[in-house]
């Protein structure tokens, strides 16, 4: 089975239906991609890569020879998609991303409010990748801190940060203490919110004024040393390690 392609198609949530239509093939045909794990010819697999925003070479990696039909600017393949603002990322992404996790759970924010809001049962699905051995490190700004006191600053939020943090945090109490867990609070100037499961992470660049939810985001995944995956999260081990942990009974505020 090619699970790059089934797994593109889901997280863009385009049917294998959609998928025949674009490529101008009959249904089973681009069953079989999926299923079998046939090659398509080289102009499908440029149009399937179009549709998915992917590139070829992602999808097919065992394909050497060079595709005559590549087009001009196609993502690399450390790539795996991009959206338009963190809103725009399907639910079932996260939830995919954070089931699938078999080593570590990395994510950096300030509030991270939405984690919570959009997904009522992160704490029990965190909890249940730990006691199944996975690293989970959750990282949130210090709210008496002075980086929280500049991010509130420019988004205009008239001091509210500190509090949305609070709020936040308050979900978390079972997690600080679960074993394979551990909750820290930082206090640096994130040029971007990260969220690592395992060897793939989204990153949420920030912009001044902008709340984070309405800024792009970058799915990317490792493939070497020097990539996007890695220069990211190598901020967030940096990060990780000047920061303070934290424990449910400080309600907030510097450890």
């Amino acid at each position: 089975m090619n699970e790059r392609l089934r797994g593109a198609l889901l997280n863009r949530d385009v049917s294998v239906a959609d998928l025949a239509k674009k490529c101008g093939v009959d249904l089973k045909t681009a069953g079989r991609w999926i299923t079998t794990g046939r090659t398509p010819h080289a102009k499908h697999r440029t149009v399937a890569a179009q549709l998915l925003n992917l590139s070829p070479d992602y999808l097919w990696p065992a394909v050497k020879d060079k595709d005559p039909y590549l087009r001009p600017g196609a993502l690399p393949a450390e790539i795996l998609g991009t959206y338009p603002d963190r809103a725009s990322v399907p639910r079932d992404m996260w939830l995919h991303l954070l089931n699938s996790a078999r080593h570590s759970i990395d994510i950096l924010v300030f509030s991270g409010t939405f984690l919570a809001q959009t997904n009522p049962k992160i704490v029990e699905m965190l909890l249940k990748r730990a006691s199944a051995g996975v690293a989970i490190r959750l990282c949130f700004g210090d709210p008496s801190g002075s980086a929280v006191a500049l991010r509130d600053e420019e988004e205009g939020l008239s001091g509210t940060l500190s509090a949305k943090i609070r709020a936040s945090l308050s979900y978390f109490p079972k997690v600080s203490m679960a074993p394979n867990c551990d909750i820290r609070l930082h206090n640096v100037n994130l040029y971007a919110s990260i969220f690592r499961y395992d060897d793939q992470a989204l990153i949420n660049p920030h912009v001044w004024g902008r709340p984070a939810s309405a800024n792009p985001l970058l799915h990317v995944r490792r493939v070497d040393d020097d990539d996007m995956y890695t220069k990211y999260t190598s901020s967030f081990d940096e990060i990780w390690d000047r920061s303070m942990s934290w424990h449910p009974h400080q309600a907030g505020g510097t450890a």
